[in-house]
């Protein structure tokens, strides 16, 4: 009896003694603190996140959408061969299509790495009327008395593939020279409905051009871009010429999103000598626009 209660009063002695000692053992409970940043200079301090100003020098892509009210002026020949000439015919004043059209148009602009450029833009210009002839008119193989019911149809394309290299590069100014490929296309058809009297004829043509083009950077907002397209060829069976030019001013209202005004001109002289499908066709497309222009 004596000996368990020995026991046990050393079991609770023990059982105090490391309760003790638990206790004496220092505890950290302070809240633990951030690790500290490394200190920045003053320079470093007023320094901006970027010096990047968003303008057409320093963007990535651009997609440019536009309302074009152009005034067209157009000259057609269709002769019925080689050695016979048909009526040189104005297609506004003669043949009663519109002379002012409201198009629109699509533009994209991508930048390889800092200096290329690869631009694609479509034109797309569809007319169309019927109404009495004013004077008698060859048109093709057919002769069309003056008073004949002459229904009249033009239409023309042009795909522009564009790259250009910039030769010149600032914060404020960029100028490139390249290289562009026009593919055209033309359909002009004429003749009296509901009757066999009826020509059409189609022409499919590819230009290279000699390109250039600058952008501008007047103020952190106001840009001024332009650029133009020429060349001329004249091999055995045709005669061509292809102006492409546009001149703007915009506003960047947004880092990614721009206005502003422009002015655009697209001419294309085709003489084709085919004894087969010999053609004069003449088109020249120019005035004002507005336009959006998103980019990154």
């Amino acid at each position: 009896m004596r000996l368990g209660l020995i026991v046990l009063l050393c079991l609770v002695n023990a059982g105090c003694a490391i309760v003790r000692k638990d206790a004496e053992e220092p505890v950290d409970n302070t809240p633990r603190t951030a690790k500290a940043e490394p200190e920045l200079k003053p320079s470093e301090v007023l320094k901006p996140k970027s010096l990047r100003i968003a303008s057409p020098i320093t963007d990535r892509f651009y997609m440019r959408g536009m309302y074009f009210p152009a005034s067209v002026t157009t000259e057609i020949r269709l002769d019925p061969n080689g050695n016979v000439a048909g009526t040189p015919l104005s297609a506004e004043d003669d043949l009663g299509l519109d002379d002012k059209v409201d198009q629109g148009r699509m533009e994209f602009d991508i930048r390889l790495a800092e200096r290329n450029h690869v631009r694609v833009d479509y034109f797309k210009l569809n007319r169309f009327n019927q109404a009495p002839l004013a004077e008698s008119i060859i048109f093709g193989d057919f002769i069309f008395p003056e008073g004949t019911n002459f229904r009249a149809k033009l239409d023309w394309r042009v795909l522009t593939l564009t790259y250009t290299r910039s030769v010149i590069k600032t914060e404020r100014f960029e100028g490139g020279i390249g290289l562009g490929i026009h593919i055209l296309e033309a359909h002009a058809s004429g003749g009296t409905p509901g009757t066999l009297n009826f020509e059409e004829t189609d022409e499919v043509g590819i230009f290279p051009t000699i390109a250039a083009n600058l952008a501008w950077r007047i103020s952190k907002r106001w840009s001024v871009t332009a650029r133009g397209q020429q060349f001329t060829a004249s091999p055995e069976d045709f005669d061509g010429t292809m102006r492409d030019y546009h001149a703007d001013v915009q506003y960047r209202w947004r880092d990614n999103f721009a206005f502003g005004l422009g002015y655009s001109l697209l001419e294309s002289d085709l003489d084709v000598f085919d004894p087969d499908e010999p053609l004069l066709f003449n088109l020249k497309t120019e005035g004002p626009e507005v336009f959006f222009r998103v980019s990154f």
